[in-house]
């Protein structure tokens, strides 16, 4: 027997048939699916000055995402903010298969919970081609962050790659996963 994570199996079982029927698809293969999930989180001015907030980001994001995150780099010269081509500015990570789903069950099970005052996710993140982008303000909502290590609060995007057409199709996907878009009147 081999591990199959939870929300594959959820959307083996339940996501592709409600949107089947939603969307009228006659076929499996239309029906939209998530590629990749992507986490980025930019260090900006604290990063250039302190090499060691670059490391904690890096480290931070691989006990976030599970695997080994990677540092960005500057792709240009920008004087006025005192920047070098090559020079490390963010973190990043990509997540596909089991590792994304398993990430995307702790994020709506256990991160987006933690978040103060929520009220629901935004439904301005979509880029016309299917895709969401979610802001994240604090990395300290994942569980796998220890408070007293932190050296900085940081903020994060993650976005979700999918396979639908238009952003009605992404929607209806992320709210079969159950993430809380806010109410929409």
């Amino acid at each position: 027997m081999t591990y199959v994570p939870r929300y594959k199996e959820k959307y083996d079982k339940e996501v592709v048939p409600a949107l089947k029927e939603q969307f009228g698809f006659k076929s499996i293969m239309r029906v939209p699916k998530l590629q990749k999930i992507c986490l980025n989180q930019g260090l900006g001015k604290f990063g250039i000055a302190d090499k060691k907030l670059i490391d904690m980001g890096v480290q931070e994001m691989t006990l976030i995402a599970g695997q080994k995150a990677v540092a960005t780099k500057s792709k240009k010269d920008i004087s006025n903010f005192k920047l070098r081509k090559g020079m490390p500015i963010g973190v990043r990570v990509t997540l596909r298969g089991e590792r994304m789903y398993e990430f995307l069950d702790r994020l709506i099970s256990v991160s987006i919970p933690r978040i103060r005052d929520f009220r629901g996710i935004s439904d301005k993140g979509f880029d016309g081609r299917g895709n969401y982008t979610l802001g994240i303000p604090e990395q300290i909502i994942f569980p796998e962050i220890d408070l007293d290590k932190v050296a900085k609060i940081n903020g994060m995007d993650i976005t979700f790659v999918t396979t639908s057409k238009n952003d009605k199709e992404c929607l209806a996907l992320l709210k079969e996963f159950g993430l809380p878009f806010k109410n929409q009147k």
